[in-house]
C-alpha cells in the first residue's frame, strides 16, 4: 500500500471515530505528507494513529491528538497562529494547511536540532506559512503577538502567564496542563476574562523553559 492510499485510510478511521469533523481539518491531513516528518527507519509506521520518535527524547503526536487539537482551536483562514514545540513541524504543517496561505503560523522550539529538522521538513514540502524560531517557547514570542490562536505541544505544570499577555481578545488558547499525563485545557479571552474548559486527559512530554519545568 502507497503511503497516500495510507493516508485516505487514516483519515477514514479518525472520521469514524469522529476525531476529524470538519472538511478542512480532513483537506489539511490528506495534503499533508506524514511519513516527511518522521526518521527515514520509521517511515513505515507514519501512518499507524501513534507517537513515533523524532529524536532528542521528543515525538511526534499521534494523528488522533492533532485532529482533536486542530478541530478544538477553531481555525480559520487567515489567523496569526502560535505554536510552542515544533518538534518536526507536522502539526504546524496541518494547521498552515486549515489557515491558508495568508494566515500564517509561527512554532518555537527550543531544541535546536528539532527547529532545523523542522525547517527542512517544512521547505521539502513547499509549506511558506511557517516561520520556525529556535527559543525557549514557555515564553511565547512577544515579537508576533498578539496571536488570534495558540497551542503547546507540550504539557506545563501550569499555564505560562506570557501566553496568555501574547493572546488576542477573543482568542483561544489550547494546553496540556500537568504532568506527562494532563488535561487538555481551552481557554478562550473575553472581554480580558479567561473561560476555561477541560477538553479531557492526555499524555504529552513536558514544557521545559522558564515557565515550564
Amino acid at each position: 500500500m502507497s503511503y497516500e492510499e495510507k493516508r485516505v485510510q487514516l483519515v477514514k478511521k479518525l472520521k469514524f471515530e469522529r476525531r476529524i469533523i470538519s472538511e478542512k481539518v480532513e483537506k489539511a491531513f490528506l495534503e499533508i505528507p506524514r511519513e516527511e516528518f518522521v526518521p527515514p527507519y520509521l517511515k513505515n509506521q507514519a501512518y499507524f494513529d501513534t507517537p513515533l520518535e523524532i529524536g532528542e527524547e521528543q515525538t511526534i503526536s499521534a494523528p488522533h491528538m492533532v485532529a482533536i487539537m486542530c478541530e478544538e482551536l477553531l481555525l480559520s483562514e487567515n489567523m496569526k497562529i502560535l505554536e510552542i514545540g515544533s518538534g518536526s513541524g507536522y502539526h504546524a504543517a496541518i494547521v498552515s494547511k486549515i489557515i491558508g496561505p495568508k494566515g500564517h503560523v509561527y512554532t518555537v522550539e527550543r531544541i535546536k536540532s528539532l527547529a532545523e529538522q523542522a525547517k527542512k521538513n517544512l521547505k521539502k514540502i513547499g509549506i511558506k506559512n511557517v516561520t520556525v524560531k529556535h527559543a525557549d517557547g514557555s515564553t511565547g514570542l512577544p515579537d508576533h503577538a498578539p496571536y488570534d490562536r495558540i497551542y503547546v505541544t507540550c504539557a506545563a505544570p501550569k499555564i505560562p502567564p506570557p501566553l496568555i499577555q501574547q493572546l488576542k481578545e477573543d482568542g483561544v488558547l489550547l494546553i496540556p496542563v500537568g504532568d506527562r499525563f494532563c488535561e487538555l485545557k481551552r481557554i478562550r479571552k473575553k472581554n480580558d476574562k479567561l473561560i476555561q474548559e477541560n477538553l479531557g486527559g492526555c499524555v504529552f512530554v513536558p514544557l521545559i523553559g522558564k515557565h515550564g519545568l
